[in-house]
């Protein structure tokens, strides 16, 4: 890492000291002691103290094309230099081509896009813009689903650990995801549960609603819920069941897009599925805040309301984001993701076979998890040693994430441009911790 160098006397102690004392409490950190991370470059971070990190996490699945990407700090001073912030009551040539550039490739005949700050955000505008293309209120989300952190989008997350409050907003429903590590209809799962899961979609609709739905809102791949992939045929048939009762299909595509799935650019288009609505954030600007909800033509123009966003479609973030979309095209993202993602699930797979509290391996591409267990046969969470595998993991000096229910999913999520030889660097690494933890 050629980077500059760490501005002396600003230790990890000093800073945590400061975190204890002006931030908010309870905000979730990996490991027993918070990590502090002051620069990076690629797949590169570095602590106060100078110890280096391969991020295989990429700020959960957000830093698309590696830290300090040149093509997005060059493209964002530049824009910074011309005019920083304008509102969306005036109009500016970046936030047009921004808008393009994912029109560009999102699926089917979503063309129009309104940019929020996040994806908490984006969901928000989906939900309530499909409240206003139906006139309808009701709203059908997944089970151990997660959509963001305000009060609509903890309404629609099933996820106990998410939710502070309880159901903050009325009309919210929950089907059964279509986890099949962890089946509700038997063991082992097969095909045939495929439509047990939209059996209890359509069930969920005529029993808890009044039948008229304005929305099924999921994610392509339940990235808290760890990583846990949707069977084929799934989004298929559910999409017939929601369009059957007059309700529009929403899909949170904030961590499975641009190219993270491997071959397409979103993963909705491996279910050759097209949305009527879909969500984006996270990696779609490196880092920069920006939040995008993309629908047609038709639903869009069925907004009659005022609406704007101080923030959102602001020229320094949409700069980020331009510059962003093409890395990510010049490099072929969609191709590496899914050459990186089957080396790094082969490498998976062999340690599985060494160490069976690896229950399951799982994802596509660029996601990839390990869920944690104490018997491949019960399949009983084991929190203890997924707690030890972070700690040793980031000795070992590779950075990973969790999720899951019971917070026993390890998650990994690189930049979509890691090499083959970084990639092989950070098998190696976990690998190493993976053996450390033993059986």
């Amino acid at each position: 890492m050629t980077a500059p160098s760490l501005a002396p006397g600003v230790t990890s102690a000093e800073t945590i000291h400061g975190r204890d004392e002006f931030l908010l409490p309870g905000m979730l950190h990996l490991y027993e002691k918070p990590l502090v991370l002051v620069e990076g470059e690629g797949v590169r971070v570095k602590d106060p103290e100078g110890h280096e990190y391969l991020d295989l996490f990429a700020g959960i699945l957000t830093t698309s094309v590696g830290h300090r990407n040149p093509r997005v700090v060059d493209a964002t001073i530049a824009q910074m230099q011309k005019i920083g912030h304008i509102s969306t009551l005036y109009e500016n040539e970046i936030h047009i081509e921004a808008a393009r550039k994912i029109a560009d490739i999102a699926p089917g005949a979503l063309k129009r896009t309104f940019f929020s700050n996040s994806g908490t955000e984006a969901i928000e505008t989906a939900l309530m813009m499909a409240c206003l293309a139906t006139g309808r209120s009701e709203i059908i989300a997944l089970r151990v689903g997660y959509h963001g952190r305000s009060f609509m989008a903890t309404s629609v997350t099933a996820h106990s650990g998410w939710r502070p409050l309880a159901t903050p907003v009325a009309g919210i429903k929950h089907a059964k995801s279509p986890n099949l590590y962890r089946c509700p209809f038997k063991t082992p799962c097969d095909d045939t549960c495929v439509d047990r899961f939209v059996d209890d979609l359509e069930e969920v609709i005529v029993t808890t609603t009044n039948g008229r739905p304005a929305a099924f809102i999921a994610e392509t791949i339940m990235g808290v819920a760890g990583y846990v992939v949707p069977p084929m045929g799934y989004f298929e048939k559910a999409a017939e069941v929601i369009r059957h009762y007059g309700g529009l299909l929403i899909i949170d595509e904030v961590q499975a897009g641009f190219g993270r799935c491997g071959e397409h650019w979103f993963g909705i288009q491996h279910h050759g599925v097209e949305p009527d609505i879909m969500v984006m954030a996270k990696g779609i600007a490196n880092g920069a805040p920006v939040g995008a909800t993309i629908t047609t033509d038709e639903i869009a123009h069925r907004w009659q309301g005022k609406h704007i966003s101080t923030f959102g479609g602001n020229p320094v973030s949409m700069a980020a984001l331009c510059a962003t979309q093409d890395e990510l095209r010049d490099h072929d993202a969609p191709h590496n993701a899914s050459a990186r993602g089957t080396q790094l699930r082969s490498a998976l797979e062999e340690m599985q076979t060494r160490h069976p509290w690896m229950g399951d391996v799982r994802g596509m591409g660029l996601m990839q998890a390990i869920e944690i267990v104490k018997d491949p046969i019960s399949k009983e969470p084991d929190l203890e040693r997924t707690k030890k595998l972070m700690e040793v993991s980031r000795e070992e000096g590779v950075l990973i994430g969790l999720g899951g229910l019971y917070g026993t999913v390890v998650r990994i999520g690189p930049s979509l441009l890691i090499t083959e030889e970084e990639m092989a660097e950070g098998i190696e690494k976990l690998g190493r911790a993976i053996d450390r933890v033993g059986d």
